[in-house]
C-alpha cells in the first residue's frame, strides 16, 4: 500500500511492504535494484550483463532450491564436465559486490511477484521450463514410462527426481525425440560404468546403471534424416561409443546421399556422419570394435507413437505402437503425414524426450499457455511495466547454453534501454532485498547465500573425492540446508 504526504518543504513518499516500512526519497541519484528469479544460465547471464554494463546496478537473484546453476548441475549430461565450466563465471557475477544470490525461496509461494514489484525497479522472470510436454498418447501412464526431463534429473540429482527408480530390467529401451537430449539419454543407457563411475553421476543412477539389462535403444523421429534435431558433436559421440554398434534401417536412407550437395555445411557434415554409420561399410578396425559390441542403437525416422502398449496384467510397458509417416513438402518446411502403417515394437522402457515446457509462475504475470512462455517484446513483458523475461520463458526450451546467453544478454540491454529512456522509473528508492527479506523472515523462509551455497559445493566435492569422483551431489533438500547452516 501506497501512501502520498504533502509537506510544505517536500514530497516524501512511504512505501509499505505487508507491515515492513521504507522511507523513500525521490532522487536522481537512487541505484537501480532488479531482481532476477531463477539461479539458472538465463538467470545469472542476465545478472552478469547488468553488473558489467552499469555501475551502479544492484542484482538479487532468487532460486527455489539452496543451490545455484539450473540445467548446468541438473541437465548437462555427466560425462560433458566442459560445458559446465560456464559455473566458473557464473560465480564470478555472484561474488560481484553489486549481485547477491538468494535460493531456497520459491517465489509465487514464498513471496509474490507483486512483492517482488513493490521492492525493485525492474523484476526479470528467468525460472526456465520445469515442465513436461506429453505424449498425448494411450497408456504414457504405465510404468515403465518416463520423461526424458524426469530421466536426467535422475541421474543428474535434482531432488525432485531422486526416487524415480526407472525399472533398467528391459533388453530394449525406446526414446521418443531425436535431439541432443534423446541422444544423452541414450549415451547414459548404453555407457559402460567405468566411464560413467568418473563422472559427478549420482551413485544411486550409477548403481542402477551397472545392474541395466538395456542392450539396445532406439531414437524413434517423426521425419526423416535431413530433419534430426542433434548436433553433429553428440552423434559423433553415439558412432564413438564404446562396447557399442549403430543398428539403422538402410531403406530409411534412400535418396539421401543425392542431397548433400544442397545442404547447408553443418547440415551436411551431420547428414555424412549419419550416412557413414548406417549404410557404410566401416574400416577393419571399427568393424571389428561393431562385432565386439554388446550394446546397439539406432534412430528410426518416420514414426510417430499411437500408443504404448501394456504388459499382460495392464501395469507396465510393454511395447509401442508406431504411426508410419512419409514426407511432404521441400526443405525444411517438409511435414509429415501419416500413411495409415502402423509398427509394434517390442521394449519396457519408453522415454519421452519431446521437449519441456514452462509453467506459470504467479497469477499475476501473463502466460501464453497455448506456446508456454510468458508473451513478451524483446524480454519486456506485455502490459507490464517494470517486468522483463529471459531464458526458456521467453522464447521455449530450445538451443544450447550460447544460446540463452545471447537471449539473456538482450533482456538486459532492453532493460538498460528503458533506463537510460527513462520508460523504466529509477528514479525513487526503492529497498530491494530489505524487503523482501524481512517478509520471508516473517514467513519462516531461511534464504541460502552464496557463501553457504559453497559450504554444499564444498562438502558434495569431498563426498565425490571418497569415491574417485568430481563431486557426490545431495539429493535432499533438507540435508542441504542442513550443510549450509552448519
Amino acid at each position: 500500500m501506497l501512501k502520498l504526504f504533502l509537506t510544505s518543504a517536500r514530497c516524501v513518499r512511504i512505501t509499505r511492504f505487508h507491515g515492513v516500512c521504507g522511507l523513500a526519497t525521490s532522487t536522481p541519484a537512487s541505484s537501480p535494484k532488479v531482481c532476477i528469479v531463477g539461479g539458472g544460465p538465463a538467470g545469472f547471464y542476465t545478472a552478469q550483463h547488468l553488473v558489467k554494463t552499469r555501475t551502479d546496478v544492484q542484482v538479487d537473484i532468487y532460486e527455489r532450491l539452496p543451490v545455484p546453476f539450473g540445467l548446468v548441475r541438473f541437465g548437462v549430461a555427466p560425462d560433458h564436465p566442459e560445458v559446465k565450466n560456464v559455473i566458473n563465471t557464473f560465480t564470478q557475477t555472484a561474488r560481484h559486490a553489486r549481485c547477491s544470490f538468494h535460493g531456497n525461496v520459491r517465489v509465487g509461494k514464498d513471496v509474490t511477484v507483486e512483492e517482488l514489484q513493490e521492492a525493485y525497479h525492474a523484476v526479470v522472470l528467468s525460472y526456465g521450463a520445469e515442465g513436461n510436454r506429453t505424449m498425448g498418447v494411450p497408456g504414457e501412464d504405465l510404468a515403465g514410462v518416463y520423461s526424458a526431463k524426469d530421466f536426467v534429473g535422475w541421474y543428474n540429482g535434482l531432488p525432485r527426481n531422486r526416487d524415480l527408480r526407472p525399472d533398467l530390467s528391459c533388453e530394449t529401451a525406446v526414446i521418443l525425440g531425436q535431439g541432443n537430449v534423446a541422444l544423452d539419454v541414450a549415451r547414459m543407457l548404453l555407457s559402460p560404468v567405468d566411464i560413467l563411475k568418473k563422472t559427478d553421476i549420482t551413485q544411486h543412477a550409477l548403481d542402477a546403471l551397472a545392474e541395466s539389462s538395456v542392450r539396445r535403444v532406439l531414437i524413434v523421429g517423426r521425419r526423416g534424416p535431413l530433419q534430426v534435431a542433434c548436433t553433429i558433436k553428440e552423434l559423433r559421440e553415439m558412432v564413438n561409443l564404446p562396447g557399442t554398434r549403430p543398428e539403422m534401417e538402410v531403406s530409411e536412407f534412400e535418396g539421401i546421399a543425392e542431397t548433400l550437395k544442397a545442404l547447408a555445411r553443418p547440415r551436411k557434415r551431420l547428414t555424412e556422419l549419419l550416412l557413414k554409420a548406417a549404410i557404410e561399410t566401416p574400416g577393419k578396425e571399427e568393424f571389428e570394435r561393431w562385432n565386439r559390441a554388446e550394446r546397439a542403437w539406432g534412430f528410426r525416422f518416420l514414426r510417430r507413437p499411437l500408443e504404448v502398449l501394456p504388459s499382460t496384467d495392464l501395469i507396465r510397458a510393454a511395447g509401442i505402437r508406431l504411426a508410419v509417416n512419409r514426407l511432404e513438402g521441400d526443405g525444411e518446411g517438409v511435414w509429415a503425414v501419416a500413411t495409415g502403417e502402423v509398427e509394434d515394437v517390442e521394449c519396457g522402457l519408453v522415454i519421452s524426450s519431446i521437449g519441456y515446457k514452462s509453467l506459470p509462475i504467479d497469477p499475476a504475470v501473463p502466460f501464453d499457455a497455448r506456446k508456454a512462455i510468458i508473451p513478451n517484446t524483446m524480454g519486456r513483458v506485455q502490459q507490464t511495466a517494470g517486468l522483463y523475461c529471459s531464458g526458456w520463458v521467453k522464447r521455449g526450451p530450445t538451443g544450447v547454453i550460447a544460446t540463452t546467453m545471447n537471449d539473456s544478454f538482450d533482456t538486459a540491454r532492453t532493460l538498460l534501454q528503458d533506463i537510460g529512456k527513462g520508460t523504466l522509473d529509477v528514479s525513487t528508492v526503492k529497498p530491494g532485498s530489505q524487503a523482501v527479506s524481512a517478509l520471508l523472515e516473517k514467513r519462516g523462509v531461511k534464504p541460502v547465500s552464496f557463501s553457504d551455497w559453497e559450504k554444499i559445493d564444498s562438502e558434495e566435492t569431498r563426498r565425490g573425492e571418497t569415491r574417485g569422483k568430481p563431486r557426490e551431489k545431495m539429493l535432499d533438500v533438507g540435508e542441504m540446508l542442513q550443510v549450509a547452516r552448519a
